[in-house]
C-alpha cells in the first residue's frame, strides 16, 4: 500500500504544479499516470511545440515546461506511478481513499485529486475512404517532432488553436505550408488568426477557404489530396504530409464510474470555493474539470491547483489555521549535495 497526504492523478502540468504548492504545506504528493512518463500532453502529443501564454515565458516548448516543473517540484520528493491506470476508488471508515490502478497497486490518501488532463484521448479524424491506409504514410494527428518535417511540403486542415500554431511553427520548418479550413472564420486565438494573415500577405503560407480535403493521393506513400472548395471542381494539390488536426476526444476511462457529477465528459467542481467535486474529499483540477466561465489553460490549472491544496490542509489538518506568507529564498541542501538556493514557504501552524 502506497500511503500520501494528496493522492493526484495525472503527472501533467497541472498535477506537478500541485505538487509544489502542496508542499509548501508540508503535505506529501503521489501521482499516478497510465504514460510511461510525466507531462500528460505537453510531453505525449506535443513536446517540440512552442507555448506562449506561461508567466515569466514569452516561449516555451512543452516538453522544456514539464522539465521546468519537476526541476521546481522534486525537492518535495514526490512518488510516481507510472505506466498505470486508475481504475477504482473506495472511501474507508478513518476517511481516507483507497485508489487501485488497472495494474493492482493500491493507493491510499485522505484528499484525492484528480488532474487528468483531457482523460484518454484520439484525435478526431475526417471522414476519408483511405486514410487508415496512409496513416504514418504522409497522414499524421499529432506532431511530436516538426523537424520531421523539415524542407517538406506539408498540408494541415483545421481551423483551430493548433491549426494555426502549427501552421506558424512549420512556416520556418516546411518547404510549403497549406492551411485549409472549411470556413472563412478561425476558431483560434485572435493574435494567431493575425499571425497566419501576416503570414500569408508575406507568402509563406497558403490559406484556402473555406474548403475540405475530400481524397488523398498515392500509391504506396501519400503524394497529393484532392481539395474541394464550395460549388467548384476539385484541385490537386501535390504533397508530403497531410495533417487533420481537428483535436482530441476525450474520454475520462474508469473515473467515469467513480460516482462523480460528469457534465459534457468532463468533471463538475465547485469553482467558488476549492474545486471540489460533489464527493467530499476528491477534486479535480485543469483540463477534467468543468463550472461556469471555465478556461482550459495551463495558466487556469495552476490556479486550480493552488487552492486545491489549500483546502486539502484543512482537510489533512482539522482544526489548524496557518498563515501562509509570501515565499522566500531560503538557503537549503541542493539536489546535488551541496548548498543552493531554493524557494522555501513559512507557514506558521496555529491550534
Amino acid at each position: 500500500m502506497i500511503e500520501s497526504d494528496i493522492l493526484i492523478i495525472g503527472a501533467g502540468p497541472t498535477g506537478l504544479f500541485a505538487v509544489f504548492e502542496a508542499g509548501l504545506l508540508k503535505m506529501k504528493c503521489h501521482l499516478i499516470d497510465a504514460l510511461p512518463q510525466v507531462g500528460g500532453q505537453c510531453s505525449e502529443l506535443y513536446p517540440k511545440k512552442p507555448i506562449y501564454d506561461i508567466p515569466a515565458y514569452p516561449e516555451i516548448l512543452a516538453g522544456d515546461l514539464t522539465e521546468k516543473l519537476m526541476e521546481q517540484c522534486k525537492q518535495f520528493e514526490p512518488g510516481f506511478t507510472l505506466g498505470e491506470r486508475a481504475e477504482t476508488i473506495e472511501k474507508q471508515a478513518d476517511g481516507a481513499f483507497i485508489v487501485t490502478t488497472n495494474k493492482g497497486t493500491k493507493h491510499k490518501a485522505p484528499v484525492v485529486a484528480i488532474a487528468g488532463g483531457l482523460g484518454s484521448f484520439e484525435p478526431r479524424k475526417p471522414q476519408l475512404d483511405n486514410i487508415a491506409f496512409y496513416e504514418d504514410k504522409g497522414v499524421a494527428y499529432i506532431i511530436k517532432d516538426p523537424e520531421v518535417y523539415r524542407d517538406k511540403k506539408v498540408v494541415i486542415s483545421g481551423g483551430g488553436d493548433s491549426a494555426l500554431d502549427w501552421s506558424i511553427f512549420l512556416s520556418e520548418v516546411a518547404s510549403e505550408v497549406t492551411l485549409i479550413h472549411r470556413r472563412n472564420e478561425f476558431r483560434g486565438a485572435l493574435d494567431s488568426v493575425d499571425k497566419v494573415q501576416q503570414l500569408k500577405d508575406n507568402g509563406k503560407i497558403n490559406i484556402i477557404t473555406p474548403a475540405e480535403v475530400t481524397a488523398l493521393i498515392g500509391k504506396n506513400q501519400l503524394e497529393a489530396i484532392e481539395v474541394t472548395k464550395s460549388g467548384e471542381q476539385p484541385v490537386r494539390i501535390e504533397t508530403d504530409c497531410f495533417m487533420p488536426l481537428f483535436g482530441l476526444s476525450p474520454k475520462l476511462g474508469p473515473i467515469a464510474d467513480w460516482g462523480l457529477e460528469i457534465e459534457k465528459n468532463a468533471i463538475k467542481v465547485n469553482n467558488a470555493l476549492d474545486y471540489q467535486t460533489n464527493i467530499p474529499g476528491v477534486f479535480a483540477i485543469g483540463d477534467v474539470n468543468t463550472y461556469p466561465g471555465k478556461l482550459k489553460l495551463i495558466l487556469c490549472g495552476f490556479h486550480e491547483a493552488t487552492l486545491m491544496c489549500q483546502a486539502a490542509y484543512q482537510i489533512i489538518n482539522p482544526g489548524k489555521r496557518y498563515v501562509l506568507k509570501y515565499t522566500t529564498v531560503s538557503g537549503i541542501d541542493g539536489f546535488d549535495g551541496t548548498r543552493k538556493e531554493a524557494p522555501k514557504a513559512v507557514v506558521k501552524s496555529i491550534n
